[in-house]
């Protein structure tokens, strides 16, 4: 085993050329210690999570009415336009068992993956988005494409495990060359030319694959599981690598959007605004090219600022006295009817693009939610989330849903298994569900 390095890399040939691959960190390199459509098929249907900070004041935010034709409370009014495609749900908690609540993060850790975080920092299992991208993302450019309006590519709320965070796009100019750039092939162009630099990548796993099989017999079963995940993964690049060599099949409605200037970094609300809306056109024609089928979208920040006011939205959530005839913080509603204008932005652009004989929305199923339900106190009881879409007709719209103070998990479960993925149940400890919200499937 001492020819076994941290450098050793996998080397074959590719149509007469050398090509090398590289390996990932095996127990082998570590010490004992370990611590060093048109074809008649279906539309495809597409997934995305969207998330706002410090959730909202109840009395303002919950319908009071609970089924079909909610109503609209003050911070709600925003998505007068897309009520009809948006699904509420209230009263629905995160239990913390014994763990202790980590402020502003065990809410949205557990709501986004199933388990409570034993401390800050740690991500107990992947988030739903990845499992999904594994079901339905592995055919596309972009098995899933991830934005943040915040302008801070750390704000991320999807992850494969702890120190294992899928980064954000905090730029639009950036998100614009990741996916309309060099390697994009416009579905509607007469002439299509294989990008040769994708020609030379993607085969280059099978020129290894020789000296993989004689490399995993001097590991251990750990490394050889290790390894063959990470070969899976290659693969799995090597088939959307495949997929750009063929020329896609036009799609009328594709084409690319209007390239975006930069905006300068800072967080008052409208430039959260600003980048919101030119990411959300961005990957709303990702979405209708085909380029992904998979979203992540940061709508708000913790740290937003409004002219005029030293404070941060968080900070206004703890030292803002409630307005004794409002009855509310109304400065901290302010940003959180900001975030819903940027949630119902987000909707609306799928709700009015059309696909077929509906819209892409009826082929999509958004999932959002927030990291606290009233952030003055840090409330886990009650954590705000919406769904919108129809998810290719298995999910119904415009209802609102009284989870009677069951997990908060149950929707993330409900939208897995939308989505196909095939958990019997999900989650953990009191977080463990397998019970889906009924109320909104078809």
């Amino acid at each position: 085993m001492n020819s076994l390095t941290r450098r050793r890399v996998l080397r074959g040939l590719v149509g007469g050329s050398a090509v090398t691959v590289g390996l990932p960190l095996l127990n082998c390199f570590l010490n004992g210690n370990g611590n060093a459509l048109a074809d008649g098929s279906p539309m495809p249907v597409r997934f995305a999570t969207w998330y706002w900070a410090l959730g909202m004041q109840k009395q303002i935010f919950v319908p009071k009415k609970v089924g079909a034709d909610y109503d609209l409370p003050e911070e709600l009014l925003p998505l007068k336009e897309v009520k009809q495609h948006i699904n509420v749900y209230s009263n629905f908690d995160v239990l913390r068992d014994s763990s202790p609540a980590a402020c502003h993060y065990t809410g949205w850790v557990a709501l986004r993956c199933g388990a409570v975080p034993k401390q800050r920092g740690e991500l107990p299992s992947p988030s739903m988005d990845v499992f999904v991208a594994q079901k339905i993302g592995t055919g596309t450019r972009f098995p899933a494409l991830y934005a943040t309006a915040t302008g801070n590519p750390t704000n991320s709320y999807s992850f494969r495990g702890t120190n294992a965070v899928n980064p954000s796009v905090a730029s639009p100019l950036e998100l614009y060359n990741q996916v309309f750039g060099a390697d994009f092939q416009n579905p509607n162009e007469p002439v299509f030319t294989p990008n040769p630099r994708i020609m030379v990548k993607r085969s280059v796993l099978s020129g290894v694959a020789e000296q993989a099989k004689d490399f995993e017999r001097d590991l251990g079963s750990e490394d050889r599981a290790r390894l063959d995940q990470y070969f899976t993964g290659l693969r799995d690049l090597e088939h959307q690598l495949a997929g750009q060599l063929e020329k896609p099949k036009p799609i009328p409605a594709c084409h690319a959007s209007t390239k975006p200037a930069e905006i300068p970094v800072g967080l008052p609300w409208e430039r959260i605004a600003l980048r919101h809306k030119l990411m959300t056109e961005i990957l709303q024609m990702a979405v209708v090219c085909d380029q992904t089928r998979v979203l992540n979208m940061v709508g708000g920040s913790v740290d937003a600022t409004k002219e005029g006011m030293a404070s941060t939205h968080h900070t206004t959530t703890h030292e803002e006295t409630i307005d004794e005839k409002l009855g509310y913080q109304p400065t901290t509603s302010f940003f959180t009817r900001r975030s819903m204008e940027n949630w119902a932005q987000f909707v609306g652009a799928f709700a009015n693009t059309k696909e077929g004989d509906g819209t892409v929305l009826d082929n999509m199923l958004i999932y959002a939610d927030s990291d606290q339900s009233y952030a003055r106190v840090h409330g886990l009881d009650g954590l705000p989330m919406f769904t919108a879409g129809r998810a290719g007709g298995r999910f119904k719209t415009g209802i609102h849903v009284n989870g009677s103070s069951t997990p908060g998990t149950r929707l993330g479960y409900t939208a897995l298994r939308t989505m196909g993925v095939d958990f019997d149940a999900w989650g953990t400890e009191s977080n463990r569900t397998s019970k889906e919200i009924g109320e909104v499937l078809v």
